[in-house]
């Protein structure tokens, strides 16, 4: 039996509207990005993705993430109030403009993180949570470490200065992507354009991100700036049915880092269509049963395969269908037998869809297995013929 991996070219399966040529590929003037399509998982961008870098504000990412688990798991609730400590209220930089005697609400803080930026919240959720900032720090390393966020260290809670407080743009989109999947309920604070705690807030009540107000879909999430660290920003935007995280770092200014993310949603959403390329359940290719009750078996893909392609007509896109043949019978219907491979001009690393069996085919009788084995005999007394 031949059981050598076969190749077929499923030429017909894409109308002449899903042909492609390469999208035109977008030069950022980050210093690092990372660009993601999470309706189809794929990475459309990426430069310096995988290098530690000062991530500023964006890491108060992990520090809501942390906090939003905690309510998950019932450890705290909304309502919860936390201790405002000496070494919170004194944390400078972005401040939600917290005392001593303040006992503000889990609720309170969020919103105070979110918005504000307050390095002072952060304070106090890592001392509530953990009972010290340090520990809480080491907390958030170990709980990225179990989140496969290979490239993050944390020194504090707040994303403040520090040679140890490192993050990949990777990690960041992927922890964005966490919190807007595990935590819809939280992630629509992320839109809120303004907070002003107890009026204490006027001069930093708005929300620093600048996507928000461009009518383009941005629905959160963080902002950051350090001198080490330049300007940066985790994106979100949701236009139909695609959502697009970015993730940027090292801008010189503000406005670079407006005018660069707006461009960079702009290439996302317009160089890249979505589309079913593979309906469920259509034939796709055929291979040979040995000893089944039916001579072949039709392979079909178990869901729809929807992707990313470029919105330029062009070359056309190539799908293979890969698999072993022949299948001993029986074969049980969902069963995989191959997979389609499929690359798209423009995107990065195959699709890679499995292919499965679309009916069952029971083994055959004994006149099935006698014409099996007289094939064979037949076969082999060709071969010693031949030689």
């Amino acid at each position: 039996m031949h059981t050598a991996a076969l190749r077929s070219l499923i030429a017909l399966l894409f109308a002449a509207l899903l042909t492609a040529l390469p999208a035109r590929a977008y030069e950022t003037t980050a210093g690092a990005a990372w660009v993601y399509d999470m309706a189809t998982d794929t990475v459309l961008l990426e430069k310096n993705a995988d290098v530690p870098m000062p991530p500023a504000s964006m890491s108060k990412l992990m520090t809501l993430y942390m906090l939003f688990e905690a309510l998950r798991d019932g450890r705290v609730t909304l309502d919860t109030r936390f201790a405002v400590s000496s070494r919170a209220k004194a944390l400078g930089g972005s401040t939600m403009f917290l005392n001593e005697t303040d006992r503000p609400t889990v609720d309170e803080l969020i919103h105070g993180i979110i918005i504000n930026s307050g390095n002072d919240a952060c304070v106090v959720v890592a001392e509530g949570l953990a009972g010290s900032e340090a520990a809480f720090a080491q907390q958030m390393t170990e709980r990225a470490r179990a989140l496969g966020m290979e490239h993050s260290t944390f020194a504090n809670a707040s994303g403040w200065p520090d040679p140890a407080h490192r993050m990949s743009m990777r990690d960041l989109g992927m922890l964005a992507r966490r919190i807007i999947t595990e935590f819809p309920e939280f992630y629509t604070l992320f839109s809120k354009t303004e907070y002003n705690y107890k009026n204490r807030s006027e001069a930093n009540k708005n929300n620093r991100n600048p996507l928000l107000g461009m009518g383009i879909g941005a629905d959160g999430m963080k902002t950051g700036h350090t001198t080490e660290a330049g300007y940066g920003l985790v994106g979100s935007v949701l236009q139909g049915e695609r959502r697009v995280i970015l993730v940027i770092s090292g801008l010189d200014s503000e406005a670079a880092r407006a005018r660069e993310s707006e461009q960079i949603v702009a290439w996302s959403f317009r160089q890249f269509l979505l589309k079913t390329l593979v309906e469920k359940g259509v034939p796709l290719v055929s291979v040979p049963v040995w000893l089944g009750a039916a001579s072949e078996v039709a392979l079909v893909a178990g869901q729809n395969v929807r992707m990313l392609v470029p919105a330029v007509a062009g070359d056309a896109l190539t799908a293979e269908a890969v698999y072993s043949t022949p299948v001993t019978a029986p074969v049980t219907a969902g069963q995989v037998l191959g997979e389609l491979v499929i690359e798209v001009p423009g995107i990065e690393g195959a699709k890679r869809v499995p292919l499965v069996a679309a009916a069952d085919v029971a083994a055959g009788g004994v006149m099935v297995r006698l014409r099996s084995a007289f094939g064979r005999l037949a076969a082999k007394v060709a071969e010693a013929a031949g030689s």
